[in-house]
């Protein structure tokens, strides 16, 4: 996949009209970012969103990271993301996702149903020059495994350094692996840690996320309620200048990471985190 070293991953695109969006992912194919990740939360339906971004641009892949398995069926999912490879070759990534805890469904069986009716869907629309490209969100070694074997790749989100490490041992060498990691420029370590600790809230309190961090070996005084300690809150944002952002960033492309999509936090809903992705073209992407 063509995603270059960095990319960026927003939630704030969410929150923006459309003509901001339109002017701001401009900008950023301007300054040199790759690609995009886009995720599906609060009602911008991922693959008109996606569809709406690569409308905007001329070179730019767009990432769903993730379209959700319980927001569209399979059949639809297969159209949407045929058309997409058809109308904008290799551009378009569609990751796909479990999206949150459902009562008495297993992630793992969900999503290996939906890939097997994703597979077997028959279409009479044209078939692209280039294929659909897909990938898996993914944290414990089977999911991981269920993406090495059924998408080119898996897509982790707030995840560490040692995670990234354990995924490409259970991807091997072939597989994509994409990185989400959040960022935060602040150099006040109270300040950092106290909008660190807001965002990950969520997080810290969701089932799937705590077992994540569990096997990582991160302890329930470690988890705190949802608080969360010094040591995870820094793991899991990298908050400080921007050379020591941009230094543990590298540290996933160390462990074996392919791509790093950068998630800026700390900008106020309906502001945008230019400011902040023009500075981190300057650190990290190819002049």
């Amino acid at each position: 996949m063509e995603l270059g070293r960095f990319g960026i991953w927003t939630f704030d695109f969410e929150d923006q009209p459309a003509s901001m969006l339109r002017d701001s992912v401009r900008e950023l194919e301007e300054l040199g970012w790759p690609s995009i990740w886009i995720p599906e939360r609060d009602g911008r339906e991922a693959l008109t969103h996606a569809g709406f971004l690569l409308a905007s641009t001329e070179r730019m892949a767009v990432v769903n990271g993730i379209a959700r398995i319980g927001s569209r069926g399979a059949r639809w999912t297969h159209g949407a993301a045929l058309l997409l490879a058809d109308a904008y070759p290799g551009r378009h990534v569609l990751g796909l996702g479990f999206g949150g805890a459902q009562p008495g469904v297993k992630p793992l069986d969900a999503m290996s149903d939906y890939l097997d009716e994703l597979d077997t869907v028959t279409s009479s629309n044209p078939l692209p020059g280039v294929p659909i490209q897909r990938l898996l969100a993914a944290y414990g070694p089977k999911m991981l495994g269920l993406a090495r074997d059924r998408s080119e790749g898996a897509h982790t989100y707030h995840v560490t350094v040692e995670h990234t490490a354990q995924s490409r041992e259970v991807l091997g060498e072939k597989a994509f692996l994409g990185v989400e990691h959040a960022v935060l420029f602040e150099t006040d370590p109270g300040k950092a840690r106290e909008i660190a600790r807001e965002h990950l809230h969520v997080y810290l309190t969701s089932e799937y996320n705590v077992a994540k961090y569990r096997r990582l070996g991160y302890t329930e005084a470690d988890i705190d309620g949802g608080r969360g300690s010094d040591r995870l809150v820094d793991d899991l944002v990298f908050w400080g200048d921007l050379d020591t952002i941009v230094a543990k960033l590298h540290g996933h492309l160390d462990a074996g990471a392919d791509h790093v999509g950068i998630q800026v936090i700390g900008v106020k809903p309906g502001e945008s985190a230019m400011p902040h992705w023009r500075r981190l073209a300057e650190a990290v992407l190819p002049r």
